[in-house]
């Protein structure tokens, strides 16, 4: 797809081949959402689990609005444990301390509460903790890896599995590779590309807040998306991205974020701001580019330079929003960088969504992994987090993520013999 700065390549995979994954990681982390409102939807084979979360009225009034002004809202699709029709049995309370604060009451679909704590029912399924995978070695001829090194509680430690999965995340994954260097691998293991470590890229994101008029006593916030501007069009030569909300503003988190800035700010000042804030999160796509990297030292220290990409959808998508305002019930020209009055974009260092460093593709040449996430160059070696990623998009990976994850696992299935053993590294 063609970007203002370049182009977001295709993958080696087909929508059609991971959508049966989507629907099966959308049950399996108890999805809540509605089909057919997301002007940019594909084909879905499956409904949601659950129905979608309710918007609160000033979020309902929200939507309404961008409806009466000739736009597409959609109920966003939501990870969460909530049973609103009948709440006294609801693991979610829906409280206000959810978007970026962790779950007391494991209200969240998250993969501890969905997926780790399920998995070691199974008696087959070790967990270690307090454990870093130092590096891999390989058999000696160096197509194969044959065991994981790593550091548990201070003593070293060796695992051996009949295959090997990496979800160390984009920098980590690459970071173990490449210190994994042999003789056989001289630039670092499934690097004969050079491609391990390039083409890092995270989402181009702001977390901006509209005054609205009226107060706006709204607890759970994050249930509204805007995707009208996804794609190119609407007056755009090319795509911008993506909106959605984002956690509810509340007063202590602009002293907790910009300390310096709000200490002289009297208290009463903060609260009426976060009384009247309507909170959005813009995500525009960053592309990938081979000096976008992460790399490592002689002593293995983990560096990174990036410079961004698409920098001017990103600031048109600022500006579409801005300009929608008065047709919102909103202060006209009053759309400021969250926290309030303080630029707070947020920086490379912001790395919930990075991906590439390992990518997948059908040319050995310029990829690391096959179609099926394995090294092209080592036969039992997989990768399944977002450093397989050949591009992001402009909405949260984690689904994508999880869909992938399905689908290499249905693979591995068919690799596995009796007795087989599985070693991964995350």
């Amino acid at each position: 797809m063609n970007h203002h700065d370049g182009v977001s390549p295709a993958w080696p995979i087909s929508y059609e081949e991971i959508e049966p994954y989507y629907s099966k990681a959308e049950q399996l982390y108890e999805v809540h959402g509605e089909h057919g409102h997301d002007p940019t939807e594909p084909y879905a084979s499956a409904p949601y689990p659950f129905p979608a979360v309710s918007h609160e009225p000033r979020i309902q009034q929200l939507a309404d609005d961008l409806e009466a002004a000739g736009y597409h809202p959609f109920h966003a699709p939501c990870g969460i444990r909530l049973n609103e029709p009948n709440m006294p049995y609801s693991a979610c309370v829906r409280c206000q301390n959810c978007d970026g604060f962790p779950c007391a009451v494991h209200g969240k679909s998250d993969a501890d509460v969905l997926g780790v704590r399920p998995a070691l029912e199974h008696p087959n399924v070790t967990l270690l903790t307090n454990a870093r995978a130092m590096k891999l070695e390989t058999n000696d001829t160096g197509t194969a890896v044959s065991k994981i090194v790593a550091e548990r509680n201070g003593v070293i430690e060796e695992f051996a599995g009949d295959l090997v999965v990496l979800a160390c995340g984009a920098a980590n994954t690459a970071k173990l590779l490449l210190v994994s260097a042999t003789d056989e691998h001289p630039k670092g293991l499934a690097n004969g590309s050079d491609q391990v470590g390039r083409n890092y890229m995270f989402h181009n994101s702001a977390a901006v807040l509209a005054l609205s008029k009226d107060e706006n006593p709204t607890i759970f916030q994050k249930t509204l998306g805007l995707n009208d501007f996804y794609f190119a069009g609407n007056g755009h030569e090319y795509p911008l991205g993506n909106i959605q909300m984002v956690g509810k503003s509340q007063a202590p988190m602009f002293h907790g974020e910009k300390p310096g800035e709000t200490k002289l700010a009297p208290h009463w000042s903060l609260e009426r701001i976060a009384k009247h804030a309507i909170d959005f999160w813009l995500s525009t796509e960053d592309l990938p580019r081979p000096e976008n990297r992460v790399s490592v030292d002689r002593d293995g220290k983990l560096t990174r330079a990036y410079t961004a990409t698409n920098e001017t959808p990103k600031q048109e998508l600022y500006k579409q929003l801005h300009s929608m305002l008065a047709k919102l019930h909103m202060e006209p020209g009053h759309l400021f960088h969250r926290f309030a009055y303080m630029k707070n974009e947020i920086p490379v260092a912001g790395v919930a969504h990075q991906a590439g460093t390992c990518r997948m593709g059908a040319d050995s040449g310029t990829s690391v992994l096959n179609a099926d996430c394995r090294a092209h160059e080592l036969d039992n070696l997989y990768v399944v987090d977002t450093s397989v990623f050949p591009s992001i998009g402009a909405v949260n990976p984690a689904l994508t993520a999880m869909a992938n994850s399905l689908r290499v696992g249905d693979h591995l299935l068919e690799r596995l013999g009796a007795g087989s053993r599985v070693t991964a590294a995350a």
